[in-house]
């Protein structure tokens, strides 16, 4: 009787197992605040990135206003910048990775998830895949200098040689660095991001969903395309995007091999540029004012790119998240 007296209070419709309320809980309570803390300089250090890139920007700006977006000359000698070309070689290089990086990121996804291999086989291609993400920038352009591109200038020779009457390959000889070639560069680089995240969303999809599916007669591919595919679309776009985000502001190994050419060619076969690429080669250099000022200006656009992909990724994954349900 003394110890159900004792214990009376678990019946009471007021106690709660959550209340942080109690002595025995100022832990937690420092370590939320400590928490709410580092948010806090997380997006104040955001804000001020921003605003220094801003301030660097501004004499550009106000030289050059919305016209720097769409205009194509860059004549350092007479102080004329314009940022086209810059935002077309970013924009069509992470296309053709995205292109590339996605199918080939979920195939490695589903091959490491699924019971196709032996175990200890899939977690080493895992293990594989995942490590090409440690490898330096620098590294991948010089493996793609004296062993990726010797290996793919005859392909691309080929493809103008042959489909020359395709603007996408319109190009008399291809030398190798081009934007193809950058692409297909950034598409290795993010396929870790692509492959690690869409092979942990398969594998935090329930087994009942598997079971009832081929309990229902739906072969392993059935399985595969209408249920597992659809259940983890959320999380596979999520890593599409940050897949995305890299290629944008990937930079070394992308100004080693892209030809490093200010012109917007619908070749895939031509020199190009990007906003990194033009940022590393120029920035050491660059006289203050308009110089300066233009590569802020520049800095600014990606940072408004990469900005705009993330917000984009999380208003699609609520919006099929709302759909789905």
């Amino acid at each position: 009787m003394a110890n159900l007296s004792d214990n009376s209070n678990l019946g009471d419709e007021n106690f709660d197992l959550t209340t942080t309320s109690g002595i025995n809980f100022w832990f937690d309570q420092g370590f939320t605040r400590l928490v709410y803390f580092f948010a806090v300089i997380t997006v104040a250090v955001l804000l001020l990135m921003s605003w220094v890139i801003l301030h660097e920007a501004l004499p550009a700006i106000k030289q050059f206003g919305m016209g720097f977006l769409w205009g194509q000359d860059w004549d350092t000698g007479n102080q004329i910048f314009a940022a086209l070309p810059y935002i077309y070689g970013t924009l069509v290089s992470s296309a053709i990775a995205i292109l590339f990086a996605v199918p080939v990121g979920i195939a490695v996804a589903l091959v490491t998830s699924e019971n196709f291999l032996p175990t200890s086989l899939r977690i080493t291609l895992a293990f594989v895949v995942e490590l090409i993400a440690a490898i330096p920038s620098v590294i991948i352009g010089l493996w793609a200098i004296f062993i990726f591109i010797p290996v793919l200038e005859p392909l691309q020779k080929w493809l103008a040689s042959t489909f020359k009457w395709i603007p996408l390959f319109n190009t008399e000889d291809p030398s190798g660095t081009n934007m193809l070639t950058a692409g297909v560069i950034l598409a290795i680089m993010i396929l870790p991001t692509m492959a690690a995240i869409s092979r942990d969303v398969l594998i935090a999809i329930p087994k009942e969903l598997r079971s009832a599916s081929m309990a229902l007669g739906g072969t392993r591919w059935e399985t595969i395309f209408r249920v597992l595919l659809p259940s983890g679309f959320s999380g596979i776009v999520s890593a599409a995007m940050l897949a995305l985000g890299r290629a944008l502001g990937e930079t070394m190994a992308v100004t080693m091999v892209i030809g490093n050419s200010a012109q917007i060619s619908v070749s895939l076969l031509d020199p190009a540029y990007t906003i990194p690429s033009v940022l590393a080669n120029e920035f050491a250099e660059a006289e203050p004012g308009l110089h300066i000022g233009a590569l802020s200006y520049l800095a600014l656009i990606l940072f408004g790119l990469t900005l705009t992909v993330n917000i984009g990724a999380v208003v699609l994954v609520k919006w099929v998240g709302r759909k789905n349900q």
